[in-house]
């Protein structure tokens, strides 16, 4: 039987993010303010009444500034013990008169802080924590918890078995639609829980060794086309994302939406052996009494209670289990082995295209395909690099914590592109007399199965038409558990012509980075490597080289301790690197071959860390 898992976590921040300039009505700053302090709380306790009155347990996660508060204290404790709410501890909602008199600072996001105000600020809340409880709490989390971070909190309390680790796809442009002004980066993680690497909290761990001893969660679950496509803020779970994305009948007040994300998180136990996975992450500040988003407080509140009612529902059928969060690291640890992957075949539920994605997340990479482009590669991220990327004040990444990319479309084009230069992208060409169509024109569906311990999508088969030649192919890509690899296979079902003969040109266009903004490409090394080694240093002058029957052909980028290859199975082909140019900063692998009816190319992508 499926099992639907459900974490819902509250704060009570006394100090809401943004609230402060609502409450005090343009009065100068005071974030002691005895009317904010009130609200918060009200707050907190309307949204802990909507779970429980429909037999929902919470994870409290107790904030700095609630620690002081001795009403916040007693609630915690009252609804631990009548409804098994679990009382954790989050790293959000440090603001406060007492910590800004210590610390001397407006930051709060405490992955930015310095590695030595970071054991300081977690000392401070973990001690307070234990003065008021008695206790050290079994989950903690912020938007983004750094390694660096997450191996201290764990090694110095080691009660922590859950956190909060990451804030899927909350990157530039999260940055640009909040005016320019909302300096954390943090794409490329997953979108569900993972256990974090003690080398980097995106990559996801490969063994018992390189475990941090915490399972993550995502802070919110987002919808994986729409917060890909835009603004993630706009789209999740929670309630009143959905307000703020404006999707909601602005007459009746109701979110079909919403009830609409809820239920294709459900159905990704398909892909997943049995398990899905969905949490909602509330801070007091959504549901602020002067209104959020253009929606009256009526509504929030009314959102809220509606969202907590079909979660409710569901339990009631039993197709919701609900969770803390320690018991849900638990049944997680259990459930779940470090090699196997996270799957998620995801159609669109919002615009009413037929666009399908399809995510896949292991220890060594995160990819997305585009059914849209023919099953194209258009997100790459190499977690078997295991990166180490410090954050914060102090190193070289003060607000970026994001996991580079090899390909990724939204910042470095895609297929649709300029009228000059690549994006990066991984596809293939097919091409007769003179005539080339990409795949990436060929918009398809796929369909997901399991064979053993390979994860296969099965893309429907496309026709290429040429002038005088129709060609029905068909794609399968194989992500085999624990490889690292990306099989690809392009099968010639049929031909107009049975007598022809086509050419295909599997390629992947890629560079690094983590923003749109191109990185110094000079250090990247392309290599053929065969019974002779080919290389270029790559030095912007859009070389090329060729290989008849390379083994493999590879790039190896030191910036991101990364080398990724491309092989080619059997068959008569040639292997060939590029080296792009100044205003076009990629890289290409790639091989050629022939196809006749009824035949397939067979190619493997994959990544390792070169250090």
């Amino acid at each position: 039987m499926e099992k639907f898992v459900v974490n819902i976590i509250h704060r009570p921040e006394m100090v809401p993010e943004y609230a402060e300039k609502v409450t005090g009505h343009g009065k100068e700053e005071d974030i002691g303010r005895k009317s904010l302090l009130t609200e918060s709380l009200d707050i907190f306790k309307t949204q802990q009444e909507c779970a429980h009155k429909n037999g929902l347990k919470t994870t409290i996660q107790m904030t700095y500034a609630s620690l002081f508060n001795e009403e916040a204290i007693s609630l915690a404790k009252a609804h631990h013990e009548e409804f098994g709410d679990e009382i954790g501890l989050t790293l959000l909602g440090l603001p406060c008169k007492e910590f800004r008199e210590k610390y001397k600072t407006k930051d709060f996001c405490i992955w930015m802080f310095s590695m030595e105000d970071k054991m300081s600020i977690v000392d401070d809340v973990f001690g307070k924590f234990h003065d008021v409880f008695g206790f050290y709490p079994e989950s903690t989390g912020s938007y983004y918890m750094d390694a660096e971070l997450t191996n201290y909190i764990k090694s110095k309390y080691p009660s922590v078995k859950c956190a909060v680790a990451t804030c899927w796809e909350e990157g530039p442009k999260a940055y640009h639609t909040c005016n320019n002004s909302w300096y954390t980066f943090m794409d490329g993680g997953p979108w569900a829980p993972w256990i974090p690497s003690k080398q980097n909290t995106h990559a996801p761990a490969a063994n018992e060794e390189e475990d941090s001893g915490i399972v993550a969660i995502p802070h919110l679950s987002r919808d994986l086309i729409a917060c890909y496509d835009g603004n993630g803020s706009n789209f999740g779970t929670h309630p009143q994302n959905v307000l703020r994305g404006m999707i909601y009948d602005s007459k009746t007040w109701d979110y079909p939406y919403l009830y609409n994300l809820i239920d294709q998180y459900r159905s990704l136990g398909k892909y997943n052996n049995g398990y899905a996975y969905n949490m909602m992450f509330v801070g007091p500040g959504w549901m602020n009494k002067m209104g959020r988003w253009e929606a009256p407080y009526e509504l929030l509140k009314k959102s809220y209670e509606d969202g907590c009612a079909y979660y409710g529902k569901l339990k009631k059928e039993g197709r919701l289990v609900d969770m803390t969060m320690s018991e849900f690291a638990d049944y997680y640890r259990e459930k779940k082995s470090y090699t196997e992957p996270e799957c998620a075949l995801w159609r669109d539920i919002l615009y009413g295209s037929d666009k399908q994605l399809f995510w896949y997340c292991d220890p060594y990479m995160r990819a997305c395909v585009n059914m849209d482009q023919g099953g194209a590669i258009v997100d790459l991220r190499p977690y078997a690099a295991k990166l180490e990327w410090p954050v914060g004040i102090g190193t070289p990444h003060i607000q970026d914590a994001s996991y580079p990319f090899l390909i990724q479309e939204k910042y470095r084009a895609g297929y649709f592109t300029h009228y000059a230069g690549e994006g990066t992208v991984r596809s293939a060409k097919i091409t007769y007399k003179g005539e080339e169509v990409d795949l990436c024109q060929c918009r398809t569906k796929a369909h997901f199965s399991q064979e053993g311990k390979d994860r296969i999508l099965t893309l429907d088969p496309v026709d290429i038409e040429f002038s005088d030649l129709t060609v029905k192919l068909q794609t399968r890509i194989i992500f085999a558990e624990g490889s690292g690899e990306i099989k690809t296979e392009r099968r010639i079902l049929e031909m107009s012509r049975p007598d022809a003969e086509v050419d295909i040109n599997e390629y992947m266009v890629a560079c690094y980075g983590t923003t749109e903004y191109t990185e110094d490409m000079s250090s990247i090394k392309l290599s053929c490597v065969g019974k002779e080694t080919v290389t270029l240093d790559y030095e912007y002058k859009c070389r090329e080289e060729a290989l008849e029957g390379a083994d493999e052909v590879t790039a190896v980028v030191p910036p991101i301790k990364t080398r990724v290859g491309l092989r080619a199975e059997g068959r008569t082909k040639t292997g060939y690197i590029r080296e792009g140019y100044a205003f076009s900063p990629m890289f290409t692998l790639g091989y050629t071959s022939k196809l006749s009816d009824k035949e397939v190319f067979t190619t493997w992508l994959s990544l390792e860390r070169e250090n």
